[in-house]
């Protein structure tokens, strides 16, 4: 990276003092708050999918975390660490036209994500209610937020390469072009509050309130008691025989925050992700997961399901489970492409998993009101990685955190929930 050093308070509090400062930018917050809040179409309300811990402590029954909170930070966060790549591997004398920076070029502000970046996310900026800073336009429909910030960051990296290459400082140019990135997410996304207060009627119908509390403040008080994000670890599932199980990888230029969090995978058996997920499960705790979501899937029915379809009656041959998940993996026929929720687990006798209630984000009219099943051989086939309390995580697995990770290329299929495209997403929809 350019600098080890990210985002301080001050140059954020600098950006937005700059920001606001210029009347025409308040009337346009104003004006795209006023005029493009929307519903949220998404389930995320449901309990299931927040720390469910919390919930008898603040006496509630329903509460969201605020998304465009996050969102708002994490474009901010993004764009910065992917201006410092690009000066890194200007550094390493990568060509503009090799693989490196054409894939780093090709979607450098996507909306999708790794677990660890959010944690990054929430360690530095914490929580609030969505009631606190609902969501705008354009954080539930961010094509033209993105259009806007994938053609400037490829404009700016043009920049950053030809400073490099001339022996000059890229910071300064960073800098600048930071302070138009901060104005141009605050416009479409307003700016969150740095402090709020939170008023609500619990399930007494009792009045509470909290605050002026910062989002940090939030988090530490009255969310990390019961739900601490350092004790969640991230395992995954590469089957491929170059990536043996028991070791510890991360991958080449992922990341939403310099100066931040890894993103790095514990290699293990599917089986072993399945008996600590419904382990979880069972002790009350709903675990996130990556999957190749659009394969043998139903997001109207909303069933994941090996056996939903029958291709080979249909065109006579099999489809998508000729090849097996490692060649899957090699031969790019699939890859993490979403992120959901378990919230429930049937099991047999032995308590091997049988099936799994899923929640996701799409909409209350997918499934059962935003509720999916899967079966555990789609699992098997199609899912590749939980994060899970440490505490259900045998130590063995545990040690494994502490190799060095063996670093993946940028655009190895294990990073790819990072660089979920927008037309994967309208696919999967329609199917």
């Amino acid at each position: 990276m350019a600098s080890d050093e990210g985002i301080t308070i001050e140059q954020l509090s600098n950006w937005n003092e700059d920001f606001t400062s210029q009347a025409k930018n308040k009337e346009a917050v104003a004006r795209g708050f006023a005029t493009c809040f929307r519903a949220q179409s998404g389930c995320r309300n449901q309990a299931d999918d927040q720390p469910k811990e919390f919930w008898p402590a603040m006496n509630i029954e329903e509460f969201e975390f605020s998304q465009g909170h996050l969102f708002f930070f994490d474009k901010i966060e993004r764009c910065h660490f992917v201006l410092h790549a690009i000066v890194e591997t200007a550094r390493r004398g990568e060509p503009v036209d090799g693989r490196l920076v054409s894939f780093l070029l090709r979607d450098p502000t996507c909306d999708g994500g790794q677990w660890d970046m959010v944690v990054n996310l929430i360690s530095k900026y914490g929580l609030m209610p969505k009631k606190s800073f609902p969501e705008s336009f354009s954080c539930e429909s961010s094509n033209g937020l993105n259009g806007i910030l994938k053609s400037k960051l490829r404009e700016y990296a043009k920049e950053l390469r030809a400073l490099v290459e001339a022996g000059e400082d890229p910071l300064p140019a960073i800098k600048r072009q930071m302070k138009f990135i901060y104005g141009t997410v605050s416009i479409c996304l307003g700016v969150p509050p740095s402090e709020f207060t939170w008023q609500y009627l619990d399930k007494n119908k009792k009045y509470n309130s909290i605050g002026p509390v910062t989002p940090q403040q939030f988090y530490e008080q009255h969310v990390k008691p019961t739900f601490n994000l350092e004790d969640k670890v991230c395992l995954v599932t590469d089957p491929r025989p170059t990536n043996p199980y028991n070791h510890l990888y991360t991958v080449d230029c992922l990341g939403n925050m310099v100066g931040g969090r890894t993103t790095i995978y514990n290699n293990q058996p599917v089986q072993l992700l399945a008996k600590i997920a419904a382990e979880s499960i069972k002790n009350n705790e709903a675990v996130w997961f990556g999957c190749d979501v659009g394969r043998r899937s139903n997001s109207k029915l909303g069933l994941l399901d090996v056996e939903l379809h029958d291709w080979k009656s249909l065109i006579g041959e099999e489809v998508f489970l000729v090849l097996d998940k490692a060649d899957r993996l090699n031969y790019g026929d699939s890859m993490m492409t979403h992120a959901m929720v378990f919230t429930g687990v049937t099991t047999d006798a032995d308590g091997t998993p049988i099936k799994w209630r899923v929640e996701n984000s799409w909409g209350e009219d997918s499934g059962e009101k935003g509720y999916l099943l899967m079966t555990q051989r789609w699992f098997d086939e199609f899912a590749f990685e939980v994060v899970v309390d440490k505490k259900f995580v045998p130590q063995d697995v545990m040690d494994i955190f502490k190799q060095k990770p063996t670093v993946l290329p940028a655009w190895d299929p294990m990073g790819t929930n990072g660089a979920f495209t927008q037309l994967e997403s309208q696919i999967n929809e329609e199917c």
